[in-house]
């Protein structure tokens, strides 16, 4: 079979398999080439989830007739001018969209530049040029793409519905807003929904930015995120990095941008997953908004033919950046929790409730007043008077509280309100710690919290000075499994440094000899056998940190204080404060939140008093 050159518009074509691979890459392309004209409006409108039209106008710089004709010619393009890939600062820069558009649409592109007294418009359908002609047209460009496929009919079996295309043209434009807060945004269409972004006018960047961010995610997002601003050499991290108890289901919640260009890039994807590994529940996902500012040297953007994927000169750098930025903003967080655990407490409660109906509000007493004695609730006893409790004998009736509601400690006084996390007030079923806040209520899972606080002990000692170790008087004797008992043995170097000191006592047996300080009181039979099923879940893919980590959360888990075990006043204090002062204990080891805030205002909603 001979060799031969292929037809241009063949050419074109195969091009747009890679470029415009549904209604949404189009839009991305174009909307892209209007923010590198400088715009600072662009309104999207779509019809027929973008296969029928794609119209995209805005306000940049314009071409002139030779540009436009220009234009649709296969890689020209106005952003190389000194031809240097390595130092790319524009979104665009292949040259290959219009063209490739044009060859499977019918294209019309309309525009003009301040200095000119007319407009130029230029039409291709289906990769053959209509020609260049003057029309009537204000300062900036317009875009218009008709019967998307036409010219390709298969490429139209794989799309889906048109609700399906215009919603991903959305989630488009939601991250192009994201990543320019200082340009409006229009998003309209038969099936889209309506997105109307004006400009941020936060006085800097960044506070531009969080405006964006609330215009687009919601201001729930911010209030349940912490701020990201630093800058190591050639690279910075700015944005809004989720509370960990604000996971999500998908990954969908996580919006990541390089120098302006939204991405899904698997090494930051990577590295996002890396920073919150300790905190978030199995099948769970953060949300988060990133922008990573890098010399245009260090990243090569084009690695990709849709640009979404990059490549860092320098990745290790910048995996550190991100991994020791989040942790390190959430480690300032504290103990504090998203508002969404508060939320669906809240809607748990109400959705048991529902059968009383949207309208109930509790019943009003009778006019008459209300008469105790005849309460279902009413105390045993004949002799109590008829005028009420304050003639009553004690010996009738005993009204005793399950708990003394004040939680004073031995001769102490009673514990201040005004903590984060308020004043413990009482324990109930010997798990769940109920402190009073000055406007509200806290509700502590205390084998949780104490999980994380010791955790998080392990994990300061490793780091500063290595884990205090504490010598057993008598060796506990664990009997196991001897391929389990071996694979511990195996790792005896690694346990070693995490302040456990093993040795074999025979077949299917080990010794142990040292423990943590931390642990001392914990069960030692437990912790080996749970050791044991964490070593054999220790993959090739997981760091050496992680793995260290991993065990120390398994040492915390069995010294935690457990669910049954009855506290005193001034140990919940003691709790309280402690989560307070350490990074993280807003959730456990396993992801699972360690408390939970009511406001007063809430609970007066539940009992209809607001």
């Amino acid at each position: 079979m001979n060799v031969r050159r292929l037809d241009p518009v063949l050419i074109d074509r195969i091009a747009a398999g890679e470029v415009v691979e549904r209604p949404a890459s189009a839009v991305k392309e174009l909307v892209e080439n209007a923010l590198d004209a400088g715009a600072t409006e662009i309104e999207v409108v779509v019809a027929g989830g973008g296969r029928n039209l794609i119209r995209v106008t805005d306000n940049g710089s314009g071409m002139g007739p030779d540009d436009l004709a220009l234009c649709i010619e296969r890689h020209a393009t106005s952003k190389l001018p000194d031809g240097n890939l390595f130092a790319i600062e524009t979104l665009g820069f292949r040259g290959e969209a219009l063209p490739s558009i044009g060859s499977v649409a019918r294209l019309t592109i309309t525009s003009r530049r301040s200095e000119d007294r007319e407009a130029s418009m230029i039409t291709v359908d289906g990769g053959q040029v209509q020609g260049l002609r003057p029309t009537a047209f204000g300062k900036g460009t317009r875009v218009e793409v008709a019967d998307l496929f036409y010219a390709t009919p298969a490429r139209l079996k794989f799309l889906k519905t048109d609700r399906a295309e215009a919603q991903a043209v959305a989630d488009l434009i939601k991250r192009l807003a994201l990543a320019h807060p200082r340009v409006k945004f229009v998003l309209r269409g038969d099936d889209a929904p309506v997105l109307d972004y004006p400009e941020a006018r936060g006085e800097t960047e960044a506070e531009a930015s969080t405006e964006r961010i609330g215009q687009v995610l919601g201001r729930s997002f911010i209030s349940n995120a912490v701020p990201l601003d630093v800058y190591y050499e050639d690279v910075g991290l700015g944005g809004l990095a989720g509370l960990a108890t604000a996971h999500r289901p998908s990954a969908n919640g996580l919006y990541l941008f390089v120098n302006g260009r939204p991405v899904r890039d698997k090494l930051l994807m990577g590295a996002v997953k890396g920073a919150y590994a300790d905190l978030l529940p199995a099948g769970r996902h953060p949300a988060a908004v990133l922008f990573l500012h890098v010399s245009p040297a260090l990243v090569d953007v084009n690695v990709h033919p849709a640009k979404s994927e990059v490549r860092f000169r320098d990745a290790g750098q910048v995996r550190a950046l991100v991994v020791g930025t989040i942790k390190r903003a959430l480690g300032e967080a504290g103990h504090r929790a998203s508002a969404t655990v508060a939320t669906r407490t809240l809607d748990a409660i109400r959705t048991q409730s529902s059968l009383f109906g949207s309208a109930y509000r509790p019943p009003m007493p009778p006019a008459g007043g209300w008469d105790w004695r005849q309460s279902p609730a009413a105390p045993d006893g004949s002799s109590i008077p008829a005028h009420g409790f304050a003639e009553s004998r004690q010996s009738d009736y005993t009204l005793a509280p399950m708990a003394d509601i004040r939680m004073v400690p031995e001769g102490g006084d009673v514990a201040p309100v005004d903590h984060p996390l308020g004043a413990a007030r009482t324990q109930l079923h010997d798990t769940y710690i109920v402190a009073q806040t000055h406007d509200g209520i806290v509700i502590v899972d205390q084998h949780a919290a104490h999980e994380r606080l010791v955790y998080e002990r392990l994990k300061r000692e490793r780091a500063e000075n290595g884990i205090a170790r504490q010598m057993l008087l008598i060796p506990s004797i664990v009997e196991l499994d001897p391929v389990e008992a071996a694979r511990l043995l195996d790792k005896a170097a690694v346990l070693a440094e995490l302040g456990l000191i093993i040795e074999g006592f025979g077949p299917g047996a080990v010794a142990v000899a040292e423990v943590p300080a931390a642990l001392i009181h914990a069960d030692v039979s437990g912790l080996v056998h749970d050791l044991a099923e964490t070593l054999e879940d220790w993959g090739s893919a997981l760091a050496l940190e992680d793995r260290l980590d991993h065990v120390l959360a398994t040492f915390a888990c069995h010294h935690s204080v457990r669910a049954g075990r009855r506290l005193r006043p001034e140990e919940m204090n003691a709790l309280l404060r402690d989560m307070e002062a350490t990074p993280f204990s807003g959730q456990c080891n396993h992801g699972r939140p360690t408390y939970v805030e009511l406001k007063l205002a809430d609970i007066e909603r539940l009992f209809g008093r607001r």
